[in-house]
């Protein structure tokens, strides 16, 4: 398996590492965390569990990552860099004491040598090399299932051969009926929500305890995103004269007429574009982390989230275009602290131009594992 990078975006925040926490006195680092054993006998694995987080005493967290086996490191989707693993004496057990903020909720993988392995130790997984880890404070996200290593995520039934002609290519849209079908929620991103993170579980969960209304997904696989996601209106042509005619055709239920865009980072910039450029399509949005420092010369600079605040979007909304037909649902990791006035200034450019606007931060970062939480609930309130 290959190392993904940290961010398909891009990611261009330019992250300070948290480094590691060592405890003064190594003989107490696993007690502390509940692992009396001696570490590295079959005693010590057959109880070991990781994450293990512990109160820091200057405030925040301390989580305890193991590995059993070589030399490894932690590699983080967001938050932070790379965190070399310490081997403990002459045995098979590798560890790291990780300092964490108040409410983090990140994604992470073993990384061993040039390959990607999710936490054997942590039944809480995020597709095949991935885990997840949170503090203690971090908020429940209910509906999502545990994904072990192992585990095959079920895919919809319903498949859409798309051969776009405006975009080029093939690819394969996914479409899932929630509680019988209803409004259109279209994922921009699909794949990461098919096999990473499974929404349509999530979806139909949460559906089941009355938490979110009917819908009908539809999983919108990326080719390129830098240039599909882009502020270009290519790919909403497509979508309104070309894909909803399909899914209308797919046999699955489907009100093509009302249509929610739910997008993360480029993906929530591409459907606030389409809220403005295409309000006769869009008019409701769940978007989490969304590039609103997203200019055509940010890509390529040095320091992409140094050009001007709110990027190509917050220029065009100061024009004040009329938003009153457009709800739509806002939401950034608390810890992403360069997004954070990019996004702050657009919210309320929206807001200004009268749409019905709903703002929230999560306890994460640049990450899947909080947009994940974000999004059930800012497309149930979208459908409202």
């Amino acid at each position: 398996m290959t190392q993904p990078a940290s961010d398909r975006t891009a990611d261009p925040e330019n992250r300070t590492a948290h480094p590691e926490k060592h405890t003064a006195d190594p003989k107490n680092v696993f007690a502390a965390y509940g692992l009396p054993c001696e570490p590295g006998t079959d005693a010590f694995w057959a109880t070991a569990r990781t994450p293990v987080t512990v109160s820091a005493d200057d405030g925040g967290w301390t989580t305890l990552f193991l590995w059993r086996g070589s030399e490894a490191r932690i590699g983080f989707e967001s938050w932070s860099e790379q965190v070399p693993l310490r081997r403990w004496r002459d045995t098979d057990c590798w560890y790291a004491e990780v300092a964490m903020p108040e409410r983090l909720r990140v994604t992470y993988q073993i990384l061993v040598g040039e390959d990607a392995y999710a936490d054997p130790l942590n039944p809480a997984g995020a597709g095949g090399d991935r885990s997840v880890a949170a503090t203690p404070d971090a908020p429940a996200q209910p509906h999502w299932p545990l994904v072990g290593a192992d585990d095959v995520l079920p895919l919809p039934r319903t498949r859409i051969r798309w051969a776009s002609e405006r975009l080029g290519g093939r690819r394969t849209v996914r479409v899932h009926p929630v509680a019988g079908g209803g409004p259109v929620v279209l994922l921009l991103d699909g794949d990461d929500w098919l096999y990473l993170h499974p929404a349509a579980t999530a979806f139909d969960a949460a559906a089941a305890a009355g938490e979110m209304p009917p819908a009908t997904l539809v999983f919108l696989p990326a080719k390129d995103r830098e240039a599909e996601f882009a502020c270009r209106p290519e790919l909403w042509e497509a979508v309104r004269d070309e894909l909803l005619p399909l899914v209308a055709e797919s046999g699955v239920p489907a009100d093509t007429d009302r249509l929610v865009v739910a997008g993360q980072s480029l993906g929530g910039l591409s459907a606030v574009y389409a809220a403005l450029e295409f309000p006769g399509l869009v008019s409701r949005v769940a978007c989490q982390s969304p590039s609103f420092w997203w200019t055509p010369e940010a890509m390529g600079s040095a320091d992409p989230l140094g050009g001007p605040v709110g990027g190509s979007l917050g220029a065009r909304l100061r024009d004040r275009p009329d938003l009153s037909g457009l709800r739509i649902a806002f939401d950034t990791g608390e810890h992403e602290t360069r997004m954070l006035p990019h996004c702050e200034a657009a919210e309320s450019l929206v807001r200004e131009a009268g749409a019905t606007v709903r703002v929230a931060r999560s306890a994460s970062d640049h990450d899947r594992a909080g947009w994940r939480g974000a999004l059930l609930r800012d497309v149930a309130w979208a459908l409202a």
